[in-house]
């Protein structure tokens, strides 16, 4: 039997939160953010939370408010979160109501987590990867509770977003790996307005039953006592054995899905009676009478509970507002790396490849730093990445530490933020820049806004490679540019060297940053097998050699008397047009000066306004179908920076506006931009 005093506790929680919930319907004009209550999903938050030691993480979700009380939060914490003031713990007033976020020694670690349904499950799910990581290589990383209990993960969900794709993404790695995770799903049969006849044809505890080493357990969400009693075994299960388990609570829905979807839009009378009848609060309440609790005992449980949401509202409603200057705080966290350091083109060093200076720089890495990881498609023992760039690093380091995935981007990408939470640093890569689409869900719902949301408590440190770009004939699926799309995500940093040593820098920069840093390693660079690409192939430099990111640089100059004439022109480029730029400069008498970006962002704003504002004309030049690209955005902006001081109208050079890259040789080669098409315009411009 359960001892009185934790029902005493979970019935205190569970009068706040229902005073709580009454206040916010009764002040709907103050309470005017967007926000949940968990009116009906008291029992089973509180069994879980209850559960949890200050070693263990997990991830509620929206409507998780009394999971946060039984946690430890305050309601005056949560409040101000709810009215989006200043001193949110969680997010200084910048998200909604119970999306919490913590980092402390008294509590499990709650990384953050959006509002999109279900996408927790991944970065959740890298948390418990990363717990088994350090248990296999070095448990002494591992936080420990005061008897030495290992860690577990709680991820809580809604049961609509168990329909999501990432989901299963999340549970196929969990089975296949063992991790120490369990996956709460907390069943109130709705998901806004759709019933769950409508969504599905199965619920969670059925649907996981085909995931093959998933154990599963059903309860009633409704009923504390039953709920204490099975997340009390499950956690002790999961804590001593190492192994995922699902639990399904079925629950009522007695609030609304949200203060803007109310109730009576879409659920009948008769659906609220029924949800009402199983009402957690006087369940326990009854419960508590039959165990010898007073009536006035209770009733001074219920006093207290709403004198204290009063006082705590009052004060939550006084508190100060954000001050809009700090709107611009915490995108990033500061990096280390702020000068090129180290041997650029070391004596008596050899050259290299570019694919090699990546392989050497990741193979550097991984020797300094023990909390490296990398993993993807194919870059495992066997094969070491299609591209052999990662030939031989899971031989020398172990598949612990270099490893394959399944065909899951999103969980490739979305996982790096659970292993940053546990002080694991990933390299992951992704195949092809055509096959990034399914991982940005990822990446735009939750590693760009991480660090923001957060207000800096947890960036996430990561490096994505990509592979990106076309030649001989890779066609439609292997061809492809995606930079602008990246560019458009707030909150990443980008990066896309033209030579090795470059690439060696930069790797090395983009791991330290300590921000997410995409790479994009165009593959027709990586062997130099185009014609007119052997220079991307240089002397490797040291093992120190690192470039800041957003240091452009300049690759070919052009010469002063050209200058002084005003018959010069600037070449901004990147990639694979550093090498049309140089091909097209040797057509002209050193009138042409070639920038390579190296960073697209941060992008080096002053010495591209520097160089452009000395020679009055400017060529930009991209691999990217031209239409609405980021070359045409930078375009714009010189030309409104450096306006007094143009001669001519800033042109850019792209590939055709088409939907993809035709595998035929000859029609990729019409599709491209090349020397001879830059030659043809810069003789425009220098004619102008």
């Amino acid at each position: 039997m359960i001892d009185t005093k934790i029902l005493l506790r979970a019935y205190r929680y569970m009068s706040q939160v229902k005073v709580m919930a009454e206040t916010y319907e009764a002040n709907r004009s103050v309470c005017k953010y967007v926000h949940s209550t968990s009116r009906g999903h008291e029992a089973i938050q509180l069994a879980t939370a209850f559960q949890l030691q200050s070693q263990d993480f997990v991830s509620p979700y929206y409507r998780d408010e009394s999971m946060l009380q039984g946690l430890g939060f305050t309601p005056y914490q949560q409040m101000l979160q709810l009215l989006a003031k200043a001193d949110d713990i969680f997010t200084g007033g910048r998200e909604y109501y119970s999306h919490p976020n913590f980092k402390g020694d008294d509590k499990p670690v709650i990384i953050h987590q959006s509002s999109a349904t279900g996408m927790q499950a991944i970065p959740t799910t890298g948390i418990a990867q990363g717990i088994r990581f350090w248990e296999k290589s070095n448990p002494g990383r591992l936080k420990k509770g005061k008897n030495g209990e290992l860690p577990i993960v709680i991820c809580s969900m809604g049961d609509a977003s168990v329909t999501e794709g990432e989901v299963s993404e999340a549970m196929q790695f969990a089975v296949l790996k063992q991790l120490p995770i369990i996956y709460l799903v907390q069943d109130n049969n709705w998901g806004i307005s759709v019933s769950a006849g409508e969504a599905r044809s199965m619920n969670a505890y059925e649907y996981v039953a085909g995931f093959k080493g998933m154990n599963r357990v059903q309860v009633d969400g409704s009923d504390f006592e039953a709920s204490y009693k099975v997340m009390k075994e499950v956690c002790e299960f999961v804590r001593r054995e190492r192994k995922p388990c699902l639990v399904h609570a079925e629950t009522p829905l007695l609030g609304h899905h949200t203060s803007g979807v109310r109730k009576d839009f879409y659920r009948s009378q008769v659906d609220w009676e029924k949800h009402e009848k199983n009402d957690p609060v006087p369940q326990l309440r009854k419960k508590l009478i039959e165990r010898g609790v007073t009536e006035t005992e209770l009733l001074h449980i219920e006093k207290e509970a709403a004198e204290r949401i009063d006082a705590d509202f009052k004060m939550a409603i006084a508190a100060p507002e954000p001050d809009p200057a700090s709107v611009e705080q915490y995108v990033f966290v500061p990096t280390s790396v702020k000068e090129e350091k180290g041997e650029r083109s070391p004596a008596n060093a050899e050259k290299v490849l570019m694919v090699d200076a990546a392989l050497y720089a990741i193979r550097e890495l991984m020797e300094d730093n023990p909390e490296m990881i990398l993993y993807g498609q194919d870059v495992g023992k066997r094969l070491g990445g299609v591209f052999r760039e990662a030939a031989t690093l899971a031989e020398q380091f172990g598949e612990h530490r270099v490893f394959n995935t399944a065909i899951q981007e999103a969980f490739i990408v979305g996982s790096t933020v659970g292993l940053n939470a546990i002080g694991i640093k990933p390299v992951v890569e992704v195949q092809f820049a055509d096959y990034i689409y399914p991982g940005f869900n990822q990446l735009v719902t939750e590693i760009s806004k991480s660090c923001y949301l957060t207000c800096g408590k947890f960036p996430i440190s990561m490096v994505l490679r990509v592979p990106i770009g076309a030649y001989g004939g890779g066609g439609p699926y292997h061809s492809g540019s995606v930079e602008t799309t990246l560019l458009s995500i707030k909150g990443i940093k980008v990066v896309y060297p033209s030579n090795a040593a470059d690439m060696k820098g930069l790797m090395k920069a983009a791991f330290y940053d300590g921000n997410p840093v995409v790479i994009l390693e165009h593959k027709g660079l990586y062997w130099s097998k185009v014609p007119g690409t052997d220079e991307a192939k240089t002397i490797e430099p040291s093992r120190d050699y690192i470039i800041p990111l957003g240091k452009a640089s300049i690759v070919i100059k052009a010469s002063d008397a050209a200058m002084a004439n005003g018959e010069s022109c600037l070449v901004i480029t990147y990639g694979m047009g550093v090498y049309w730029a140089k091909a097209a400069g040797k057509k002209f008498n050193q009138q042409i000066e070639v920038i390579d970006l190296r960073t697209l962002y941060p992008l080096d704003e002053e010495l591209i306004f520097e160089r452009v504002k000395a020679h009055g004309k400017c060529l930009i030049l991209t691999e990217e179908q031209q239409n609405n690209s980021f070359a045409e955005a930078l375009a714009g902006r010189i030309s409104k920076q450096c306006f007094k001081n143009l001669d001519a109208p800033v042109e850019v050079l792209g590939a055709l506006n088409l939907p993809a890259v035709p595998m035929n040789m000859r029609l990729e080669q019409a599709m491209l931009p090349d020397a001879e098409k830059a030659v043809q315009i810069l003789k425009q411009l220098l004619n102008s």
